[in-house]
């Protein structure tokens, strides 16, 4: 069961992740879904997600993303995801793994570059076009060698191919909000009942915002 570490490690009575079909319908032929979720939890990360056999592959890249090829992007893999929770976006309440903020700060498909991604995962190479809102055009995967005890927890680099998409820009920075709700990690915070502050450290520029309150839904100071 490709959930099975996924769902072992969450009580779907506490939190609202979705705990996933065992065998999601999907049409044959039909485009792959790509997401980024931003989260805060113990630190900042980003999950760097692909759809592929029903499943969500997935990678937690601690400084999010780059579209400078020049950089390359840390990226630990971790269990599988389903499908579904590539529409989640909110609060993972305290005590739950994970437990923090999340946002859903890009979303697309990709495309791979060879079909056969099976082949590439296991060669520790994964080229691949994302068209996301934030993020487009050539990228690649690539395995190292790693470090640490655990070797489920393999190593890879995210990379910006060369194209008319790469930049220098800090997309992480200039593009904050979620490609959803457009809201920040304080504001799903807020709205979704978790840690405000907590969150808010997410989110660009909060030295300058801690001069300003936070209001809440209701209008509220929060």
């Amino acid at each position: 069961m490709k959930l099975k570490e996924y769902r072992k490690k969450r009580q779907f009575d506490s939190t609202p992740e979705p705990r996933g079909s065992s065998a999601p319908a999907r049409k044959a032929g039909g485009l792959l879904v790509y997401v980024v979720q931003k989260h805060m939890s113990s630190h900042l990360h980003y999950d760097f997600r692909l759809e592929w056999r029903g499943v969500l592959l997935s990678w937690a890249v601690p400084k999010g993303p780059s579209l400078d090829p020049v950089v390359k992007r840390l990226a630990m893999q971790t269990e599988d995801h389903p499908l579904e929770y590539a529409k989640f976006e909110g609060v993972i309440p305290a005590g739950q793994y994970g437990a923090g903020t999340v946002m859903l700060w890009d979303r697309g498909t990709w495309q791979p570059e060879n079909a056969d991604v099976d082949a590439s995962l296991q060669k520790g190479e994964i080229k691949f076009t994302l068209h996301g809102k934030k993020l487009q055009g050539s990228w690649v995967l690539v395995r190292t060698r790693g470090f640490g005890s655990n070797p489920a927890r393999s190593t890879w680099l995210l990379i910006k191919h060369r194209d008319r998409y790469a930049t220098t820009k800090d997309v992480t920075q200039e593009e904050p909000r979620s490609a959803a709700s457009q809201r920040l990690l304080a504001e799903i915070a807020r709205d979704e009942g978790g840690d405000i502050e907590r969150a808010s450290l997410g989110d660009p520029g909060i030295k300058a915002r801690r001069t300003t309150p936070l209001l809440s839904a209701s209008g509220r100071i929060a």
